[in-house]
């Protein structure tokens, strides 16, 4: 920071300036420059002589209007800043993906009446089966999958990057968006190839993941599919990553009954869009549990969601990622599935962890202060132990601080779910999707299939394969082929990726 930059508003701000400019004087006499703060090292170094005047003036001219309008500039300020604050207190407490009003942007593809969408890239032939290519970037695997409209997974390619970044215990973007960008080619042509096609002139539209994720690793799939579908004259439909992970629960494909015909929900063929079936149709409740999220979600239609709860700190996947790091197990592939494999041989009742928000009744979740209590008891359990790091902590105590984790991290997901059930009865809703990275752990489905069966009027629930949970093409492609057979399409020149 110069110390041209510096703004004064307070008569503590006026002494402060005092002392900077007599700082800045003696530096003068001491070497004939002065020092200015260098953020990236924390230490001072030279301050050219002109920026010195520059300053040296430019405090004159500023002391002397000070005193003109007494004050006026300050106040202003003030008020200012106390504008901005009381706005920031609005959404203390309350989780971050709901939306008040904060959002200048809302996801919408059906308009504002969340029925009228507009093919603005055009359609396919949607009166017999079409086939699109779905592309996926938003973290750190590259995806494209080729999936027909009745549900059929015809090739798939995943590149993954579990190596990569096996040894900085997390994902580095940087090396994320140079992975894909390495490996984007080969992954489609291999999801095509896989599909029995030879290029992208044979399949009928081309979706992408344009955003929530990873900025600069989402631009390399958006790219790539918008110079596609503008090379080769394609619809081309920008995913919303969520809704893909929403959306991949009703693919017919995922169904734990899909060779029954009569468990899918069939769509009746109209004068534009041949018949076609899913999983489970609209309304129904969904629990989106990943690394970056934690919600809660009334779906209604496609484009149409309302968030009924959400994380206020941290995700239940990213608290799975801190606790195996904690552990000091591997978190290349996540550390959701290293955490799950050890818990296997712990006791869950074994360390005593709060439950969050236990007095606390809504839909929202808070994982920050779990994640502190864990940190804490294997911190003390390392001092009763005798030892010098949590690293040095046997298999056995490991096992049962993850097992226990584990467990109040479900609990919590079980009490806020319960709450949301409670709500979307009173609407007629008795239908559960699981979704997004985490729905892959084996205790959480074991444990809300059994929630779900235990309620006075049973639920039914939905969750894809474990390998359809986690990121990868076909989700792109189903949620581009459900956009599709609505109407809606984008314009692939100027789409862009948001984070």
């Amino acid at each position: 920071m110069s110390l041209q930059s510096l703004q004064y508003s307070s008569a503590g701000g006026r002494i402060q300036q005092v002392i900077m400019t007599f700082f800045a004087l003696s530096c003068l006499v001491r070497g004939a420059f002065a020092f200015q703060l260098s953020p990236k090292k924390g230490l001072f170094r030279p301050l050219p002589q002109s920026l010195l005047q520059r300053h040296m003036s430019s405090n004159t001219a500023a002391s002397e209007d000070s005193t003109l309008v007494s004050g006026e500039a300050p106040k202003r300020k003030k008020k200012k800043n106390r504008r901005s604050k009381e706005k920031r207190s609005e959404f203390i407490g309350r989780a971050k993906a709901v939306d008040h009003g904060q959002w200048p942007n809302v996801y919408k593809p059906g308009g504002s009446d969340g029925m009228t969408f507009v093919a603005k890239s055009g359609l396919p032939d949607r009166t017999k089966p079409f086939t699109v290519l779905g592309i996926e970037s938003s973290c750190d695997d590259t995806g494209a999958a080729v999936i027909r409209s009745d549900g059929i997974i015809l090739g798939e390619s995943l590149a993954s990057q579990q190596e990569i970044h096996e040894e900085f215990g997390g994902i580095v973007p940087g090396l994320a968006r140079d992975a894909h960008m390495e490996k984007i080619d080969g992954v489609v042509e291999e999801a095509l190839r896989n599909a029995g096609m030879e290029s992208v002139d044979e399949v009928d539209a081309i979706g992408v993941t344009v955003g929530p994720g990873l900025e600069i690793c989402l631009r390399v799939g958006c790219n790539k599919a918008k110079e596609l579908a503008i090379e080769h004259n394609k619809p081309f439909v920008g995913i919303h990553h969520l809704e893909a992970h929403i959306l991949m629960a009703r693919l017919p494909q995922a169904s734990a009954d899909s060779d029954d015909p009569e468990s899918l929900f069939t769509i009746p063929a109209t004068s534009q869009t041949h018949e076609s079936v899913r999983a489970m149709e609209f309304p129904f409740l969904a629990l989106l549990v990943s690394g970056g999220h934690c919600q809660l979600l009334k779906c209604m239609g496609i484009g149409r969601y309302s968030i009924i709860g959400g994380t206020m700190d941290d995700s239940l996947g990213e608290a799975f990622d801190k606790t195996a790091r904690l552990l000091g197990l591997p978190v290349g592939g996540g550390g959701g599935p290293a955490v799950e494999k050890l818990a296997r041989d712990g006791d869950p009742t074994a360390v005593q962890l709060p439950i969050p928000l236990r007095n606390r009744r809504d839909c929202d979740f808070s994982y920050a202060g779990l994640k502190t209590a864990v940190m804490k008891k294997a911190d003390d359990l390392r001092k009763e132990r005798g030892l010098e790091c949590i690293d040095d902590l046997s298999y056995e105590d490991k096992a049962n601080i993850a097992a226990s984790f584990q467990n109040n991290a479900i609990k919590h997901i079980e009490q806020r779910l319960g709450y949301a059930m409670t709500m979307m009865e009173e609407e007629g809703i008795r239908t559960l999707a699981v979704v997004g990275g985490v729905a892959a752990n084996l205790e959480l489905r074991n444990r809300l299939d059994a929630m779900c069966a235990s309620r006075e009027d049973a639920w039914d629930m939905f969750v894809p394969p474990p390998r359809l949970c986690t990121d990868q093409g076909s989700m792109s492609a189903w949620a581009a082929v459900e956009r599709i057979m609505e109407g809606s399409s984008d314009e692939a020149e100027g789409h862009e990726v948001f984070a």
